[in-house]
C-alpha cells in the first residue's frame, strides 16, 4: 500500500502551490543573477553583455539538468525562464539599438567671467561652467553646462549630445574628475537621460555645490557603467 501511494503521488508531480511559487522564485533568481554577473562583477560594457549571456546559459543547463527528476516542477521553472529571458532582450534591444532624440529648448547665458560680480544678480541667466563630451564605453560628443537662471535656479544644459544608447542610462554629476567607472561613487543623480541625441536641460537640486560635483557621467545604472563624461571648467 505505501509503495502505491508513493508511486501515485510521484504521478501526481509536486503540489500546486509549488509550482506557483517557482515562477517568482525563478524570476527573481535570474534577474538578481544578471545584475551580479552583468552589473556588479563585469568591467565593461561588452564583458556585462557577455557576462550577462553566459549566466542566462547556465541557469538553462542547470533547469535542464537540475530539475530532470522533477517533470512537474521543471515545466513552469523553464517557461518563467523564457518569459524572463524574451523580457529582458526586448528591453535591452528597444533600449539599445534605436536613437532617441530629444530636441528641448535650453537655458543660455553669458560667460560668468564676463558676467558683472560673476552671478546673475544683474537679472541674466549666467553659465557657470561648460565642459565637452567625451567616450568612456562609448564614444561621445556635444557640450555640457552648467546655467544659472536670473530665478537663482541652476540647470544643467546638454547641447549637440551624441552617444549610444542603452537600458537604465542615468545623469550623474560625479565629485572630481573621472578615468575610469571605479571613480562614480560619490554622485548626484539628476535622474534618466531623454535622449542619447539632442539637446536636452534637467534641474540641479538646490544646495548641490558643481565645483565639487564637477564632473557630468552618463551612466548606465543596468551594467554599472559609465557611457560617457564631460568634465565641466568655470566659464
Amino acid at each position: 500500500m505505501t509503495l502505491s501511494l508513493d508511486h501515485a503521488s510521484s504521478v501526481a508531480g509536486p503540489p500546486l502551490w509549488l509550482k506557483l511559487i517557482a515562477i517568482p522564485v525563478t524570476v527573481v533568481v535570474l534577474l538578481a543573477g544578471l545584475w551580479f554577473f552583468g552589473g556588479a562583477v563585469a568591467p565593461g560594457y561588452d564583458s556585462s553583455i557577455a557576462l550577462g549571456v553566459a549566466w542566462f546559459v547556465a541557469a538553462s543547463l542547470a533547469i535542464r539538468f537540475g530539475l530532470r527528476s522533477r517533470p512537474g516542477l521543471k515545466r513552469p521553472v523553464q517557461l518563467s525562464y523564457l518569459a524572463t529571458a524574451i523580457v529582458v532582450a526586448g528591453v535591452f534591444g528597444w533600449t539599445t539599438f534605436r536613437d532617441e532624440t530629444v530636441v528641448e529648448d535650453v537655458a543660455t547665458g553669458v560667460a560668468a567671467s564676463q558676467a558683472q560680480g560673476g552671478s546673475s544678480s544683474g537679472g541674466g541667466n549666467v553659465q557657470l561652467a561648460t565642459g565637452s563630451f567625451e567616450g568612456l564605453a562609448h564614444g561621445a560628443s556635444g557640450t555640457a553646462a552648467v546655467v544659472e537662471l536670473a530665478s537663482d535656479e541652476r540647470v544643467l544644459t546638454f547641447t549637440g549630445l551624441a552617444t549610444d544608447n542603452g537600458p537604465d542610462l542615468r545623469v550623474y554629476l560625479v565629485a572630481g574628475p573621472v578615468a575610469s567607472d571605479d571613480d562614480v561613487t560619490d554622485f548626484v543623480d539628476l535622474g534618466g537621460l531623454k535622449g542619447n541625441k539632442g539637446t536636452q536641460q534637467y534641474s540641479i537640486p538646490p544646495g548641490v555645490d558643481t565645483e565639487r560635483y564637477s564632473t557630468v557621467v552618463i551612466w548606465c545604472r543596468a551594467f554599472t557603467v559609465g557611457f560617457a563624461k564631460a568634465a565641466l571648467a568655470a566659464s
